[in-house]
């Protein structure tokens, strides 16, 4: 079973992910209404903001982590139709199927992203729908190869304050050139999709998105092929994989 990453809970507690906008863009071509009624499995729901999105129009709403179920069930304490779920998501068996099974940034940093999507699609009754948004190998490069061994090497042993203190430096230091250089019509420059969105967004969660990349305890890099292969025609139809802001993919398919 996976460990409990402290991190996580630390994460969470000092920074939301509150852009409503963000999770329609990663769920899409899902749509918030498509919730209504649904019974519905959210597999890493973090702090629960994203519960919250979805508690209004579920029937019912099972929510899961294995490191904030205590401060999702805070933010979504005035809704009766939310359950927390402390799990591992690549060993849970909750014993019953969902309309909706759906994962936001989550997958990509379990131990075996693999064995975590058969999780979700072994809970997808037939005929419902599985969801998930990872980030990609295609456009991570500089993560992957440059940001990652410096997180590794320097950052690991930091607390967790003083990492929120440098990943705030380092939004600050973004600011100019996201809003000089990038507005101009070059888009062979590096995460160029990617700062549209940062131009659109607080300080605060820009600040988020830099400390989720220096804080993430793992991360795999999920490439076309991989997320291909779990949405394989034998178990699903209707399956629509798309770029999103050329960093990341989002899936998501019908159950057969």
């Amino acid at each position: 079973m996976q460990e409990k990453q402290r991190e996580w809970h630390e994460q969470w507690s000092m920074l939301e992910d509150n852009e409503l906008f963000l999770f329609r863009d990663w769920i899409a071509p899902l749509q918030l209404e498509d919730f209504r009624g649904k019974r519905v499995l959210e597999c890493g729901c973090g702090g629960g903001q994203h519960t919250s999105f979805v508690a209004p129009y579920a029937e019912h709403i099972t929510a899961v982590d294995l490191n904030t179920t205590d401060l999702a069930r805070e933010r979504n304490r005035s809704f009766e139709n939310v359950e927390l779920v402390e799990a591992d998501l690549g060993n849970m068996e909750l014993g019953r199927q969902f309309d909706i099974v759906f994962s936001i940034g989550v997958v990509h940093h379990t131990d075996n992203p693999d064995r975590t999507f058969q999780t979700m699609k072994r809970h997808t009754r037939p005929g419902g729908k599985t969801v998930v948004w990872v980030y990609s190998q295609e456009g991570n490069w500089m993560v992957e190869n440059l940001v990652e061994p410096l997180r590794k090497q320097f950052l690991t042993s930091m607390s967790r304050q003083n990492l929120l203190t440098l990943s705030k430096a380092i939004t600050a230091c973004m600011y100019p050139p996201i809003f000089s250089v990038y507005k101009l019509p070059l888009p062979f420059l590096p995460f160029f999709e990617y700062f549209g969105n940062f131009r659109k967004m607080t300080f605060s969660r820009n600040t988020l998105n830099v400390f989720d990349k220096l804080n993430a305890p793992q991360v795999q890099f999920i490439s076309r092929q991989r997320i291909e292969s779990w949405f394989d025609s034998n178990d699903y139809s209707d399956v629509q994989i798309t770029p999103y802001k050329g960093v990341s993919w989002r899936g998501v398919g019908t159950r057969r």
